[in-house]
């Protein structure tokens, strides 16, 4: 037996300290072995510590002082009789969270003291897993079947809710503190027995599959159970809860995609009926393995290698054992690689353990033995860690700790001799691993750039005068200029703690960069953008090498700095966007327009549901990212300008859409949800006006929204902290200002301007549809019917969304008296004009001048106002352009003054657009007459001037 007495004193003072909190003589119930061990335990476990003063039966040591533990098939009954008497969901949760505290304790103690092999622990652990989520189906779906009907399938048959484990619980190979992944699913549609009410068998089984997660996911006073992770099922976040056979079937044949072939490598029905499991089985496996020999996955495994470097990056996740180079999922992608590749052919490999895996990949001569070897070595090495770090308090992490009493404490579980000898065994591990995985994957690594004359600038190898001849030898640009900007740059990145290793990054970075940048047209506007971008990225010295080792990148960020201020701005104040210039053909490759929902559930997945502030920091990430790709496209001159505010319209709809469902799910987690509301239903509308709603979105554009609701009001929401419906919505619309408005590190997601909402800034957030209906109708000014012309729905069930379209188009042909209406448009514009536009600007105003772009504005929408009753056809368009070509096809404009319109329209809009670019406010000194005198010609002929 292994001697437990010598601890550091730093640990001798935590078991002190645990020692006191145990109830009296608890201690002397063990022998002094055993004390000796709880001791050890309690110096290394804050977990255990509190699991034996909350339960002091909690370990039990035999005879042979081993703790004990039960065996693996007994999980269900214990849990079985654990809850055999109980008749309420919180009865059930309390029981179960103090059962798997237990249990769990149980297990982390014969763990750390060495009496179970990591593979026997895995299977403790999946099995338990199992244990929890089989007992508690059990006991909840008859309750389900007697409140709501039994679901039945076409047969008349009893249907089962399956539950398909994914990720580690799916390969049998859970960790301490881990998520589960689930997915739930059901064979057939239908609708329940129940003789007064039956409901459809989706609906019965998307609320069984919520109380199953609430029992095992929901944090009580006694904890929780796991959490759990529904985003790996089919359309992710936006899909629904509870899926049939025929749905999962299709959405993989004809949405799968590349991580869910990998994902559903896992795959496993936990507790379900034989014939069921063969089923999904035989449903999944032509998806997951191709039956021939698979090469064309090769493609997507070096895309997934880039993806793991970037999300290193992004998370800074060097000393992550899970996820940086060399860490757990390395060694993972290393089996599924050559499962994914040949398992088609060979059934031996469609397995979801990796030691069997690397048994047959050994087998097939696919690697050498030593190699194998060596990956589960280092792979059983991460795991003793990884349960190790979760084991000190419950918590699900694989980070290495950088406080001194959690080092020590892994320190003392690994055996090791000092944090030193711990870390280096860790990352020789890790090394090793990360070595085999470049040689199977691919090593993309690039050779050091060679050695330019330039380093002589940054090295201080020259004198002034030697420095200003060398630059001139490179570019015509004034060298004194370019020497000073170096000189300040050099001097403020010396004052900064970048190590040695930054140090020595930048100083190879720099001068390969500077001689492509002096090279180039304007050296001294790209040169002052780059070292813009170098400043905030300095200190990060896995950007700096990541520009080093890319010659693409470097391009890419030259080129994008050279074409935009703007885009210079946007990386320099969001480095994270410096991994979207490591792939050029991905980054100019825009995704269609309908797309953008799905990028952004792909950003959301690797994030908890319930970690809000991550999400909130993703969607920046996200947006910024995807609005990055669009700036790419736009400067290389792929796209056109409306094409563009296309694309930027359509993000923010997306990011609209995912942020009022997160804040749907955040309050609906709290408080449930309305009557008869839904996530799929929310009985709330986003009303876009401006820019976004007519599709004509800047990159820096404001959301002008109103927020809709058709939802009945009478009542409250169905949680364990019901609220009135009215102060649902209200607190809803509170949640998405706030997901859309809160400064986190990535920046703001848009500004939201709420003022065109009825009564304005007095008004209530949240209008009901039918008072919305009357405001418009009875209390508007004539600029809110206006700025009806550009308004339209962009978020909201297919009903609501058809019913704001309606309402819209109905007061936009309401007749209007012509002479009046023309008066108070005329006004308005001359009172926007006096208070907008700039008075000691030079250039002519785009947006306030006469005969810009707002003259234009209020032309189409006079238009509109005036003439739709008798041609409703003018107000089926938002976007000006389209308004114009329809009243040049009515006659309400000479078709060729409406064509001139388009075009100035067009004109004043890309200069407007390549100000902005440039970080330059929208003021020309380029002659845009030929413009402004046909929109001034048209205003004479439609006002009467």
């Amino acid at each position: 037996m292994q001697d437990y007495r010598a601890l550091p004193d730093e640990l001798e003072a935590v078991v002190e300290q645990q020692l006191r909190r145990l109830p009296e003589g608890r201690l002397a119930a063990y022998n002094d072995v055993q004390q000796q061990q709880l001791k050890h335990l309690f110096a290394v476990s804050s977990f255990i510590g509190r699991a034996v003063e909350q339960q002091p039966q909690v370990l039990e040591f035999d005879t042979n002082n081993a703790v004990v533990v039960p065996q693996p098939e007994h999980y269900v009954q214990i849990l079985e009789q654990a809850i055999g008497e109980c008749d309420s969901e919180d009865q059930l949760k309390k029981i179960l969270r103090q059962q798997r505290q237990r249990l769990m304790a149980a297990l982390a103690a014969a763990d750390i003291l060495g009496q179970l092999p990591l593979r026997t622990v895995l299977e403790h652990l999946s099995k338990l897993a199992d244990a929890f989520i089989e007992v508690t189906i059990k006991w909840l779906y008859p309750r389900f079947c007697e409140r709501l009907g039994n679901p039945l399938d076409s047969n008349g048959e009893l249907q089962p809710l399956l539950i398909i484990a994914m990720g580690k619980l799916g390969g049998g190979e859970l960790n301490f503190s881990s998520d589960i992944d689930l997915i739930f699913c059901y064979p057939e549609q239908g609708e329940t027995s129940a003789t007064r009410k039956p409901i459809a068998n989706s609906v019965f089984f998307t609320r069984l599959a919520q109380a199953l997660v609430a029992c095992l996911d929901v944090h009580t006073a006694d904890g929780f159970v796991y959490r759990v992770d529904l985003r790996l099922r089919p359309f992710g976040q936006s899909g629904p809860v509870v899926t049939s056979f025929a749905a999962i079937e299709h959405y993989y044949q004809e949405h799968g995609r590349d991580w869910e072939r990998y994902a559903m490598v896992k795959a496993r029905l936990v507790a379900a009926p034989p014939e069921n499991a063969q089923e999904l089985e035989a449903m999944l496996r032509p998806f997951v393995y191709r039956r021939y020999i698979d090469f064309s996955v090769i493609d997507a495994l070096r895309k997934m290698k880039a993806l793991i470097r970037q999300e290193g990056r992004r998370r800074q996740l060097q000393h992550n054992i899970k996820l940086g180079p060399g860490g757990i999922r390395e060694i993972e992608f290393i089996a599924q690689a050559f499962q994914l590749i040949r398992g088609g052919q060979e059934r031996r490999l469609q397995t979801r353990s990796i030691y069997t895996a690397f048994e047959v990949i050994e087998d097939l001569g696919l690697l050498e033995p030593a190699t194998i070897v060596t990956l589960l070595e280092s792979y059983e090495l991460l795991r003793k860690v990884e349960h190790s770090l979760q084991q000190i308090d419950d918590e699900q992490t694989q980070q290495l700790p950088q406080d001194e009493l959690n080092q020590l404490r892994l320190q003392v579980m690994l055996g090791e001799s000092s944090w030193s000898a711990t870390q280096t065994r860790i990352h020789e591990a890790m090394q090793r691993v990360h070595d085999i995985f470049k040689e199977v994957i691919g090593n993309e690594d690039h050779d050091d750039e060679p050695t330019s004359p330039l380093q002589m600038l940054w090295q201080d190898l020259a004198d002034d005068e030697a420095s200003l001849e060398l630059i001139a030898d490179y570019t015509d640009a004034p060298a004194d200029k370019v020497w000073q900007q170096l000189k300040s740059f050099r001097q403020d990145i010396r004052k900064r703690g970048s190590g040695p290793r930054g140090r020595k990054a930048i100083a190879r970075l720099l001068p390969v960069m500077l001689e492509s940048i002096l090279k180039a047209p304007q050296p001294l506007d790209l040169l002052d953008r780059v070292l813009i971008v170098l400043k905030r990225v300095v200190s990060r010295t896995a950007y700096l090498e990541l520009l080093i080792e890319n010659p693409g990148a470097r391009e890419q960020l030259l080129k994008l700095c050279r074409a935009s201020a703007w885009i210079a701005d946007q990386i320099a104040s969001y480095p994270l966007l410096l991994d979207e210039l490591i792939d050029p053909q991905h980054l100019y490759e825009l995704p269609q327009l309908v797309d953008y929902p799905r990028l952004l559930d792909e950003y959301l997945l690797r994030i908890p549901e319930q970690d809000l502030e991550s999400q909130m920091d993703v969607l920046r990430q996200a947006r910024q990212a995807l609005q990055l790709k669009v700036a790419a496209a736009d400067i290389s001159g792929a796209l056109p300008l409306m094409k563009v505010s296309d694309h930027l319209s359509y993000l923010a709809e997306a990011v609209i859409a995912d942020v009022v469902q997160l804040a749907w799910q955040q309050l609906a987690s709290k408080h449930g949800t309305p009557p008869n509301q839904s996530i799929e239903d929310t009985g709330f509308a986003v009303m876009a006006y401006g820019k976004l709603g007519g599709l004509e979105l800047g990159y820096g554009s404001d959301l002008d929204l109103v927020f809709i609701s058709d939802a009945d009001y009478s009542g409250q929401t169905d949680g364990l902290k019901p609220i009135e419906v009215q102060q649902f919505y209200l607190r809803l619309a509170q949640r998405i200002l706030h997901f859309f408005t809160v400064r986190t590190m990535a920046g703001v997601l848009y500004e939201v301007d709420m003022r065109l909402r009825p009564s304005g800034k007095s008004g209530l957030l949240v209008s009901r549809l039918d008072s919305y209906r009357r405001y418009l109708a009875d209390d508007a000014w004539t600029w809110e019917h206006q700025a009806l012309v550009r308004a339209r729905p962009v978020y909201g069930c297919k009903r609501v969304r058809q019913r704001l379209s309606e309402l819209r188009e109905s007061q936009l042909c309401q007749p209007r008296e012509e002479q009046q209406l023309r008066e108070q448009v005329v006004k308005m514009r001359q009172k926007m004009r006096d208070h907008l536009i700039a008075k000691h600007a030079s250039g002519f105003d785009l947006k306030q001048g006469p005969g810009g772009i707002a003259d234009i504005e209020f032309l189409v929408q006079y238009l509109v106002l005036q003439h739709s009753a008798e041609n409703p056809k003018l107000c089926h368009y938002t976007d000006n352009i389209r308004i114009l070509e329809c009243a040049g096809e009515l006659g309400l404009l000479p078709e060729n003054m409406a064509s001139s319109l388009i075009a100035s329209y067009q004109h004043l809009r890309g200069l407007q657009h390549q100000l902005a670019l440039d970080n330059q406010p929208s003021f020309t000194e380029v002659d845009v007459s030929e413009h402004t005198d046909v929109v001034i010609q048209a205003w004479s002929l439609v006002f009467d001037l």
